[in-house]
Protein backbone atom coordinates (compact mmCIF):
# COMPACT_ATOMS: atom_id res chain seq x y z
CA UNK A 1 0.00 0.00 0.00
CA UNK A 2 0.88 3.92 -0.62
CA UNK A 3 -0.52 6.97 -0.03
CA UNK A 4 -0.38 10.16 -2.32
CA UNK A 5 0.12 13.80 -0.62
CA UNK A 6 -3.41 14.97 -1.05
CA UNK A 7 -2.38 18.84 0.25
CA UNK A 8 0.52 20.49 2.25
CA UNK A 9 -1.28 22.36 5.44
CA UNK A 10 0.39 25.61 6.62
CA UNK A 11 -1.03 27.09 10.27
CA UNK A 12 -1.15 30.68 9.97
CA UNK A 13 -2.61 33.85 11.37
CA UNK A 14 -4.23 34.80 7.84
CA UNK A 15 -5.46 32.18 5.20
CA UNK A 16 -6.70 34.53 1.92
CA UNK A 17 -3.30 36.25 2.50
CA UNK A 18 -1.24 33.38 2.39
CA UNK A 19 -3.00 32.16 -0.18
CA UNK A 20 -2.70 34.73 -2.63
CA UNK A 21 1.07 34.86 -1.68
CA UNK A 22 1.75 31.14 -2.51
CA UNK A 23 -0.47 31.17 -5.24
CA UNK A 24 1.73 34.35 -6.69
CA UNK A 25 4.82 32.10 -6.34
CA UNK A 26 3.65 28.85 -7.42
CA UNK A 27 0.78 29.74 -10.00
CA UNK A 28 -2.01 27.52 -8.06
CA UNK A 29 -5.07 28.58 -7.99
CA UNK A 30 -8.45 28.47 -5.46
CA UNK A 31 -11.23 26.11 -6.78
CA UNK A 32 -13.20 28.48 -9.40
CA UNK A 33 -16.69 26.46 -7.56
CA UNK A 34 -14.90 27.08 -4.04
CA UNK A 35 -13.50 30.88 -3.91
CA UNK A 36 -11.23 31.81 -0.99
CA UNK A 37 -12.35 34.35 1.03
CA UNK A 38 -10.67 36.92 3.74
CA UNK A 39 -13.68 36.13 5.82
CA UNK A 40 -12.59 32.04 5.66
CA UNK A 41 -10.87 30.22 7.92
CA UNK A 42 -9.13 28.20 5.54
CA UNK A 43 -7.75 28.28 2.17
CA UNK A 44 -7.20 26.06 -0.32
CA UNK A 45 -4.95 26.47 -3.88
CA UNK A 46 -4.66 23.70 -6.30
CA UNK A 47 -1.84 22.53 -8.58
CA UNK A 48 -2.45 22.85 -12.20
CA UNK A 49 -1.18 19.16 -12.73
CA UNK A 50 -3.64 17.87 -9.51
CA UNK A 51 -0.33 17.57 -7.27
CA UNK A 52 -0.43 18.65 -3.98
CA UNK A 53 -2.36 21.46 -3.51
CA UNK A 54 -1.31 24.18 -0.62
CA UNK A 55 -4.19 24.31 2.51
CA UNK A 56 -3.67 26.96 4.84
CA UNK A 57 -5.58 27.34 8.11
CA UNK A 58 -6.07 29.69 10.01
CA UNK A 59 -4.89 29.41 14.16
CA UNK A 60 -5.10 31.59 16.93
CA UNK A 61 -1.02 31.03 17.94
CA UNK A 62 2.23 33.21 15.99
CA UNK A 63 4.79 31.12 14.70
CA UNK A 64 7.52 30.02 17.45
CA UNK A 65 10.54 27.99 16.33
CA UNK A 66 11.93 27.62 12.89
CA UNK A 67 9.52 25.29 10.57
CA UNK A 68 10.28 21.57 11.00
CA UNK A 69 9.41 20.74 7.47
CA UNK A 70 9.68 23.58 4.49
CA UNK A 71 9.14 23.49 0.60
CA UNK A 72 12.01 23.89 -1.49
CA UNK A 73 11.09 25.60 -4.75
CA UNK A 74 12.58 25.43 -8.33
CA UNK A 75 12.25 27.96 -11.23
CA UNK A 76 10.91 26.44 -14.31
CA UNK A 77 11.06 29.49 -16.54
CA UNK A 78 13.59 31.58 -14.41
CA UNK A 79 17.06 31.78 -13.08
CA UNK A 80 17.53 30.76 -8.77
CA UNK A 81 18.69 34.73 -8.55
CA UNK A 82 15.90 36.14 -10.89
CA UNK A 83 13.24 33.71 -8.94
CA UNK A 84 14.64 35.02 -5.98
CA UNK A 85 13.92 38.43 -6.56
CA UNK A 86 10.78 37.78 -7.85
CA UNK A 87 9.49 36.22 -4.76
CA UNK A 88 11.56 39.10 -2.37
CA UNK A 89 9.03 41.61 -4.50
CA UNK A 90 5.83 39.58 -3.57
CA UNK A 91 6.70 39.88 0.01
CA UNK A 92 9.17 37.70 1.28
CA UNK A 93 11.92 38.16 3.11
CA UNK A 94 16.02 37.30 2.82
CA UNK A 95 16.59 34.49 5.94
CA UNK A 96 19.70 33.00 4.60
CA UNK A 97 21.64 32.89 1.01
CA UNK A 98 23.64 29.87 0.75
CA UNK A 99 24.84 30.75 -3.07
CA UNK A 100 28.48 30.41 -4.04
CA UNK A 101 30.68 32.30 -6.18
CA UNK A 102 30.69 28.91 -8.60
CA UNK A 103 26.45 29.63 -9.19
CA UNK A 104 25.95 26.13 -6.71
CA UNK A 105 23.72 27.03 -3.83
CA UNK A 106 20.64 28.06 -2.91
CA UNK A 107 19.04 30.76 -0.58
CA UNK A 108 16.30 30.61 2.27
CA UNK A 109 13.69 32.66 2.34
CA UNK A 110 10.25 33.17 4.71
CA UNK A 111 6.67 34.12 3.57
CA UNK A 112 4.88 36.95 5.05
CA UNK A 113 4.32 34.73 8.03
CA UNK A 114 7.54 33.84 8.81
CA UNK A 115 7.05 30.33 6.77
CA UNK A 116 10.80 29.34 5.34
CA UNK A 117 11.07 27.76 2.46
CA UNK A 118 14.34 27.46 -0.07
CA UNK A 119 15.10 28.73 -3.83
CA UNK A 120 17.23 26.46 -5.47
CA UNK A 121 18.81 26.72 -9.03
CA UNK A 122 16.59 25.74 -12.06
CA UNK A 123 17.03 22.53 -13.66
CA UNK A 124 18.53 24.59 -16.97
CA UNK A 125 20.97 25.32 -14.28
CA UNK A 126 22.01 22.39 -12.22
CA UNK A 127 22.19 20.50 -16.11
CA UNK A 128 25.28 23.37 -17.16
Amino acid sequence: MTVRIRHITFDCADPYRLSLFWGAVTGYQEQPNDPNLPTHDQALILAPDGSAGLLFIRVPEPKAVKNRVHLDVQPLDATRDAEIERVLGLGASLVGDFRRPDGTGWAVLADPEGNEFCIERSATERAS
